[in-house]
């Protein structure tokens, strides 16, 4: 016949391994990936942003040309636009949000991925560098610098500037009809 454990040590293992787990959980809850997560969670639930500032400082809207849409080679178009700038100008969060990527690959050569409000995804390309510390799970708001006006990627050779995209639940959308929408109005 097996011997019975007393009762008092069994509870004791099961409060150490309870104690053992809300440790974990704790430590799980402060990782990047879990801050990531409840951000993009908050930023989700907020309604989509109907304006938004310029993501270059001291460019307003009227410089900019509406291309979003226009083509780009024979096989896609162009999900975004370009904002032309001196190089090194400061690029610009144009909502509050969370990193979601920094990277340096593709296309868009040094690029960040913000989550925003609405859970749509704001691109920031062809960067000359990164603000430095910007970093997946950083929380950004609207006008934090996160990087600098370049021509990296597929822009390398080009005028320096930032292509700027957004990307919702739908598609690519136009940024430029939101930036004329973040415009003080002229009295």
């Amino acid at each position: 016949m097996r011997e019975r454990k007393p009762r008092a040590a069994r509870w004791l293992r099961r409060g150490i391994a309870l104690v053992v787990l809300l440790g974990l959980a704790a430590w799980a809850w402060q990782q990047p990936y879990a801050v990531v997560a409840r951000e993009s969670w908050k930023l989700a639930r907020l309604p989509v942003p109907t304006a938004i500032q310029v993501p270059v400082q001291g460019i307003t809207p009227r410089q900019i040309a509406a291309t979003f849409g226009a083509p780009r080679g024979r096989d896609r178009k162009h999900h975004g636009v370009d904002i032309f700038g001196k190089r090194g100008a400061p690029v610009l969060a144009a909502t509050q949000g969370v990193v979601a990527a920094v990277r340096d690959s593709g296309l868009g050569g040094r690029q960040v991925w913000v989550i925003g409000p609405g859970g749509q995804r704001h691109y920031y390309a062809h960067l000359q560098d990164w603000v430095p510390g910007l970093a997946y799970g950083r929380i950004v708001q609207a006008g934090d610098v996160l990087g600098f006006v370049g021509d990296s990627g597929n822009a390398r050779g080009t005028p320096p500037h930032l292509h700027y995209g957004i990307y919702g639940s739908e598609g690519p959308l136009d940024p430029l009809p939101l930036m004329h929408a973040g415009q003080p109005r002229k009295r």
